[in-house]
């Protein structure tokens, strides 16, 4: 079975616009170029047509893995999230008690994670290691740098 994946609204809209563009631009734009590379001539000793029938398989499995994605895509409704504990769609404030840092991060789906708008993914170390967490809990957490520890300061929506 495949795995359930939860979304925000925004990042739902953004995979089914990509394989709106796919299936109707990229496809369209795949033929013209196995048709342009076909016109060229004898298709045994053609590269060109080789590697464009290579690139329409390349995004048909795209295609076929975002529809995939789609299938088992879930909207969450940001209205019943708990803000007693951390979980997916939490804005979750940290200090690093290392070095007493602070980050505020929002964990969200894989798909949707962008560390530079400070979205994480609950699939990351520091995502997995937040979840279910409450305000006051210390989470250890192994990243690539070694062992943090991570102060839960605050849970909000």
């Amino acid at each position: 079975m495949a795995k359930v994946s939860y979304y925000t609204a925004e990042g739902l809209e953004k995979l089914k616009k990509e394989l709106h563009e796919l299936k109707t631009k990229g496809r369209a734009d795949m033929a013209r170029q196995i048709q342009e590379a076909r016109d060229k001539g004898d298709l045994s000793e053609n590269a060109e047509y080789d590697a464009a029938k290579d690139a329409q398989g390349l995004l048909e499995l795209k295609i076929s893995k975002l529809e995939a994605l789609l299938s088992n895509a879930r909207l969450i409704d940001e209205s019943n999230i708990d803000t007693s504990k951390v979980s997916i769609l939490s804005n979750v404030k940290i200090k690093n008690q290392k070095n007493n840092m602070e980050f505020t991060y929002t964990l969200v789906a894989e798909e949707e994670a962008d560390l530079k708008t400070g979205k994480i993914s609950v699939e990351s170390p520091i995502g997995k290691g937040l979840l279910g967490k409450k305000v006051g809990d210390v989470a250890e957490i192994k990243i690539p740098a070694g062992l943090v520890a991570f102060e839960v300061l605050e849970i909000s929506r």
